[in-house]
């Protein structure tokens, strides 16, 4: 029987883009994170679904306040951030994820890692990270659009599975449209 709080599979499943950069908020250089997220849910998601969007200036309050509206008022099951991720002093996005978190999902930023890692020997530097508030995910990538592909089809196999287990809507996927990572086995991955 289905759980009766779940999101109607006819209604679009509300998912957030979340920029962050100062450089992108000025209009002094194009967002690239955010419609490389775009391309990548539009050809992996079957289900319907639609993106709810916004762009940050590298301020952790205004990250933690954005994040809150897009679990707590705009009913997004999942939020994907981009940018922010690294050492630098302004880099403050994976803080303000963990200050909105209830738990924190640690796999998900050792194998964007682990990823990123086979082909730019500086992804150590990254801090993405993944968490829960509710009964959202939120999850870190990286500012690069190149980045950000290769760590959604290391981890998104794992998203329908933590929205089910979240009790979430059910997001169906197409999962011959992602690029298995180098690394991995064929054993460990189903098409």
């Amino acid at each position: 029987m289905d759980n009766p709080t779940r999101q109607s599979s006819c209604a679009p499943v509300r998912i957030g883009i979340l920029t962050v950069s100062d450089r992108v908020f000025r209009d002094e250089y194009p967002d690239q994170g955010g419609p490389a997220i775009r391309r990548f849910l539009t050809q992996v998601i079957a289900s319907p679904w639609e993106a709810i969007e916004r762009i940050v200036p590298d301020e952790q309050p205004l990250i933690e306040k954005t994040l809150v509206q897009l679990c707590d008022i705009q009913a997004c099951c999942l939020i994907m951030t981009t940018g922010g991720t690294g050492p630098a002093p302004r880099d403050v996005t994976p803080d303000a994820t963990m200050a909105v978190c209830q738990k924190l999902l640690p796999g998900f930023g050792e194998l964007m890692r682990a990823v990123s890692w086979a082909t730019v020997p500086t992804a150590i530097l990254s801090r993405q990270i993944a968490g829960i508030r509710a009964k959202t995910l939120i999850i870190n990538l990286p500012g690069r659009p190149r980045a950000v592909s290769e760590c959604l089809n290391a981890v998104f196999p794992a998203v329908p599975d933590c929205l089910d287990l979240l009790n979430g809507p059910r997001l169906q996927i197409h999962k011959d449209q992602l690029q298995r990572p180098a690394f991995r086995h064929d054993d460990h991955f189903t098409a």
